[in-house]
Parts: C-alpha cells; structure tokens; sequence
C-alpha cells in the first residue's frame, strides 16, 4: 500500500499528541527546531491544507529530500518502496510471516489487498461449506440417516449456536489482540469441522436401498423384514451436530475480526467496498455450493459400486460427503497464509489518525469513555463496554433488524431447495442447482452492490440506514409473491382418489381394486409417472407387471400397468420411474419474484453492517460487531432453521414409514407449503422495516465541530474528513 508523501492532493493528518519531524544532518536545524515547538493543533493546522504546508511555516519536504523519520531508539521501521521510511508507533514487528522467518518475496502480500484476497478465500469456504453444501445434502442427509426436517433444522442451527457460544470472548479478546493470528486459528478448526461432518460416511456400513426392480412390480417379493427396515442411523445428527459446532467456532473470527481488521487497514470511504467484496466471497461461497454440491449428488454416495437407481429415484442417495473433504482440505491450507499476518499492515497508522467519528452521542456523554486507550485491554472493561452498547438505540435496533433479517436469510437458505424441489417436481441435485442459479447474481450482486452504493454517494450513518430501509420495504413488497403457488402433480392415493376424485378428508388412500392382489408395501416409496400424468407411489402401486430392459429417456419403463387408464396412444397404461415434469405457468413469475426478495434482502447486508462500525467508538467495533452477531443468531440464526422445517413439516402430505415408525417426508403440499413461507417473510419483513425506522429515528450524530479539521467530502473528492476546516494561520495574513 502506498505510503504518503507531502505533495498536493493527499490529505493531511491531525495529531492529538506533539509531532517529532527532527531530522539528522544533513537536515537543516532549524526546520527541526520549528516543528518540535509546535503543540498538536498548530501541527495539524500547518499540515491540515491538503497536505502542503502553509507558506508562513517552513515544510520539511521544502527543505529536506530524506524522508521523515523518528529519534527515538528501537522503534521498527518499515522501508516502502517509495522511499519513504515508516515508522511503528509501539514498535511491533509489521513483516509478514511465521516468528522469524520473514522472507522478503512474502512482503509482496502484506498489503490490504493481499489480507483481503486471503479472507475472501476464507470466506469463500466458510460459505461454500455452511451455507452451500450443508444445504444442499439435507434432502440426501435425511434419506441416508432417517432425520426428519426439524432434526436437519437443528443440524443447521448447531452452527449458530456454537458462534453465539464463543462470540463475547472472541470478539473482546480478539478486538483487542492480533487479530490475524485469531483468523488463522479459526480457519484451521473450521476444516477440522468439515473433515468431521464427512465422517459418517466411512463409518456406516453401505447405503442399501432396496429398488423397484427387485420388490417393486406387482407380484413380486414384496416382504421387508422390521429388522433390516429399523434403523439407528439418526444417532449421527449429534457428529453432523459436532462439526457444525466447530464450523461455528472457526467462523466466529472471520465476521467479527476479519471484518475490522479489513476496516483498519484501508481508508474510510474505502472500506465499504473492502467489506462488500470479503461478504461477496462470502454470498458466492453457498452459490458455488450449491453449483457443486448438486453436481456431487448425481453421483451415487458409494462411489464405485453400480445400482440400477436414476438420482430422480426418490430413494437415490448421492455423494453428499466430497464437497466437505475438499472444503476442509483447503481450509487448513488457506490457514497458513492468514497466520503469517501481522498485528497491523504497514502504513495503517495514517488511516487511523484521519477516522472521523460517527458514534451515536450519548446524553450522558459516556460513549467519551470508549475513546481512552486503555478501554477494553482488561476483563473489568467488559461490563461497562457491553452499558456502552445497549445505552446505544441506534446499535440495539440495527441489531434487532438483522436478527429479521437473518432469520429468513437462514431459513430459505437451509429449505430454499427443497421449496424448488416441492414446487417444481424437481429432484434433489436440480433443485439446488437452480437455487445456486438464484444466489449467485441475487446474493453476491446485492452484496456487492450495497458496499458500492454506500461509497459512491459518501453516505453517512443516517444516510445509511435510510438506504437499508428502502431495501427493507421493496423486498417486503416482493415477498407478497408467495400467495401463489404450483399446484402439486396429481398422484394416486395421496393428492386424489385413483379414480381421480378428490380424497375424503385429505386421508391417504394407496390401496384400490387395481393393485389389491399385488401385496404392495407402503416402505417401498419409488415414485412412477403414468402415461396419464398421474405420480403412483410405487410401480406396485400403479399395477405394474414387467419392467423394460431398455430405457427410456434415461428411465426405466414399466409395462401392463392395470391402475393406468389405456387409450389408443402408443406407450399408454406403461409408467416411467421418477416423478412426473411439473408444467406449472407461474414458475417464471415465482423465480422472478424470488430472485428480488434475495437481491434486496442481500443489498441491505453490507450498508447495514456499515452503520454498525459507524454508530460506535473505534476501540468497539470488534465487540460491536460480536454482540451483534449474538443477537442476530440467538433471535435469527438458529430458530430460523428449526421454525422453518417445523412449518415445512406441517406441510407434509406423504411421510416415510419404517415399521410404525415416521422417518422424513416424501410428499408436501405446495399452497401449505407457500402460505407458511409468505406469513413468516411478511412477520419477519414487517418487523425489519419497523427497526430500521426506529433506529433511523434515533441516531443523534456527533456535532460538526466535533473533530474540526476534517471534511466528509473533500474538494479532491476524499471522503474521509469534515466539512469545516479552521483557517490556516498563514491564510489569515495574506
């Protein structure tokens, strides 16, 4: 990064303490002597007119071509490679590497972009892995170990636990420690985590599933044993349980820590952009999941062992657990980098000096507390800091409103596929790649696009949260598309009478004079499409007989169908395995609709945690940021998962029997299914906007004169400083 140099255009600094530019011979004296005398205001107000000294005082670069530098012994130094030498203020060691091995090729990455490349990879994996892959394989992860949707909702949630668990120490201590080494550490666990979310799966015996080509036709070997039906395998959701909860931990550094290290090391009106390109990585990271982790799926999970099932086989289970020995793989690697970090970039001083304060002021004036440099270095800090933050109105409701926020995010995150896959008659693996289809512009564009717009208007706190308000309210108005819905495919027994008329009391029905005398087993779920377009629940179900060595489209056909109505049509009263292609009109209209509410949802992340940064002191962004991640998973993150599979399974049709006893859902009704998801975005929806409006209402920024020296919007277009800057002594007396 560069180094400042006194020359027009670059922005001046404001010290609170007495400036040193003594330099060595062959320096002229008395340029030493002239600065030494100057208390801190007047060297800011030399210093402050863009960064040229005014014409009565003498300026070091006027008279001096060696760079600036310090008299005092042992302080480290840092050689840019404009020449210019900066100095540490305390001292400490600002090459990048591991103890004493600091190879100069190394120093090439320590910069804020560099930092920034390593985080996006960071989070990048953190989402693919938490947010893409977990929420891919829920569908495979309930069929191979009998779960049902609240169980995979727990799953999901165990992740938001385990961060509310370890936010308060990480973000306090972290805040006020070397927050690189924090990350690094917190990376290596989150691939820890992901190695041990894989190991279910070698340490389970193989995945048998019982096919219809060998009890599925009429009259076949219909018998099923309780003993092998029974199963324990739900036992693994507390390992599936487990790696969440170290996903959790090693990801607590990286929204917390990563996100104010990113903010320290880069100018103000940069970090935005910073931010919203590390949370873009973060946004890709699930839709790559989603990308890959369907593509995994269409792969059988025993890898190397042939079956005679197509993943549109409802009992198809595929390779849920690659994408989590890769992810964690490269977390471990990427960790290594991170720790090489030092406790701050060099030439991160000068941005810290020129920040300007937007704290929300205090009645009582007791956010000036959180301005001494030795706040918050001590645990007998911690309670007062904590009074600090909720005696802020402001910070408490943008809190409150991520909390909303994030309990839809979480729960159409966790369940989005498996609407698509309900609502579209699609199978597992086409569901989530079309979710990922919907993430990757909606999720990372808004992101990114938040960050971007907060930067080129040079909005301020209230500025800002008058933009996520407005993104609030259009996806409110978005979301009103959930009152319509694909009916579901008709399917004999369950949606309608095998005669076609409607079922008494919604009660399941399979039987019918069709298919009395096959012996059909309701265990044996394979769904069949008719040559009628209707879905039968197992090829025994529709009557079939035989079962065609050839396939057709890829599936395989069953022929002599007696619950299957023959007309003239070549291939009537035959059935295709897998469900039949839903031809719903609205599906355009619904993915459209759903693709806003994303991109708005998303497009308010960035500005949001802005504001947060911007409402509190400096010394308190780390801890601001960690309660407020504590809020918003306590009230969001983890009952959003777990209230949205409670409300999916209300809406099950079809649940799986194993020998009395219910294992996952196979058939959801569409409307219920729709007019569950519009109550709870509307509840949640509503509720943002409110916080929002309050929080706006509420925010009493700190007075101009406040920080004088500083311009919000500079005449050079530098958005760092205030608008009133004093006059320069030099000025009043030409």
């Amino acid at each position: 990064m560069a180094m400042p140099r006194n020359s027009a255009g670059e922005n001046g600094f404001c010290f609170t303490q007495t400036l040193d530019f003594s330099c060595p011979s062959p320096c002229p004296s008395e340029v030493g002597q002239t600065f030494d005398a100057l208390s801190g205001q007047e060297a800011c107000r030399t210093l402050l007119s863009n960064g040229t000294a005014s014409s009565g005082v003498p300026s070091p670069s006027d008279s001096c071509a060696h760079p600036l530098c310090s008299t005092t012994p042992g302080e480290e130094e840092t050689q840019f490679s404009e020449g210019i030498k900066y100095v540490s203020a305390e001292g400490e060691e600002l090459a990048c590497g591991w103890g004493a091995f600091t190879p100069g090729c190394l120093q090439l990455f320590n910069t804020s972009k560099g930092v920034l490349f390593f985080l996006c990879v960071a989070s990048f994996l953190q989402g693919m892995t938490v947010n893409g892959f977990i929420n891919t394989v829920i569908t495979s992860i309930e069929r191979r170990f009998d779960l049902r949707s609240y169980q995979s909702g727990l799953i999901a949630s165990s992740y938001d636990i385990a961060a509310c668990v370890c936010l308060t120490f990480v973000s306090y201590f972290g805040g006020n420690g070397h927050k690189p080494r924090w990350l690094g550490w917190g990376v290596l666990v989150m691939g820890l985590g992901s190695l041990l979310f894989a190991l279910p799966h070698f340490t389970t015996g193989r995945y048998e599933a019982r096919s219809a080509a060998e009890v599925g036709i009429c009259g076949g070997n219909q018998s099923l044993p309780c003993a092998q039906a029974a199963s324990s395998l739900s036992s693994y959701r507390f390992v599936f349980m487990l790696g969440q909860f170290l996903h959790g931990m090693g990801a607590t550094p990286l929204y917390t820590l990563g996100v104010t290290y990113l903010d320290e090391n880069v100018k103000t009106n940069y970090s935005p952009v910073y931010i919203a390109v590390f949370y873009t990585a973060a946004i890709l990271g699930p839709a790559a999941g989603y990308l890959v982790g369907g593509m995994f799926l269409n792969i059988y999970t025993e890898i190397g062992r042939e079956t005679d099932m197509a993943p549109e086989n409802t009992l198809w289970v595929g390779a849920w657990w690659i994408g989590f020995l890769g992810a964690g793989a490269a977390s471990l690697l990427i960790s290594i980098p991170i720790l090489g970090y030092p406790q701050r970039l060099p030439g991160s001083q000068r941005y810290i000096v020129m920040r300007v304060s937007e704290a929300h002021q205090l009645k009582d004036g007791s956010h000036k507390k959180a301005s001494d440099p030795d706040f918050g270095k001590t645990v007998k800090d911690l309670p007062r800091s904590v009074l600090l933050l909720l005696k802020n109105p402001t910070f408490i409701f943008l809190c409150l409103a991520g909390a909303t926020e994030a309990t839809l995010i979480a729960g159409m995150s966790t369940f989005g596929p498996k609407f698509l896959e309900s609502q579209f008659s699609l199978s597992a693996s086409e569901a989530a790649t079309f979710f990922g289809y919907l993430v990757v512009p909606a999720g990372g564009g808004g992101t990114f696009l938040g960050g971007f717009l907060v930067n080129k208007f040079k909005l301020r706190c209230s500025g800002i949260i008058k933009l996520c308000l407005l993104c609030t309210v259009s996806s409110l108005l978005a979301i009103f598309i959930f009152f319509i819905h694909c009916p579901n495919m008709p399917m004999a027994g369950v949606t309608q009478m095998y005669g076609g008329s409607a079922l008494p009391g919604g009660q399941l029905n399979l039987t019918a004079a069709c298919n009395t005398e096959c012996g059909c087993l309701q265990e044996t779920y394979s769904p069949v499409c008719g040559s009628d377009d209707i879905m039968y629940y197992s090829p025994c179900h529709a009557g079939c007989k035989e079962v065609s060595e050839k396939l057709r489209n890829g599936k395989k056909v069953y022929h002599e169908c007696s619950c299957i109505e023959k007309t003239l049509l070549p291939g009537s009263g035959d059935a295709e395995a897998g469900k039949c292609n839903s031809s719903c009109a609205k599906r355009p209209l619904l993915l459209f609709f759903m693709f806003m509410v994303i991109l708005f949802t998303f497009l308010s992340s960035i500005p949001a945690l802005t504001a947060t940064l911007r409402c509190v002191s400096d010394r308190q962004r780390s801890f601001a940021l960690g309660i407020q991640w504590i809020v918003v998973r306590t009230l969001g993150g983890i009952p959003g998962p777990i209230a949205f599979g409670s409300m999916i399974d209300k809406s099950c049709l079809l649940w799986q029997e194993q020998c009395g006893e219910q294992g996952s859902c196979y058939v959801y009704q569409n409307s219920a299914m729709s007019r569950y998801t519009l109550i709870a975005g509307l509840v949640y929806k509503v509720l943002g906007t409110t916080f929002f409006t309050v929080a706006c209402l509420l925010y009493k920024p700190p007075p101009a004169e406040s920080a004088p020296g500083s311009s919000d919007t500079s005449e050079n277009g530098n958005g760092d400083l205030q608008e009133h800057k004093p006059s320069l002594p030099a000025e009043e007396d030409s």
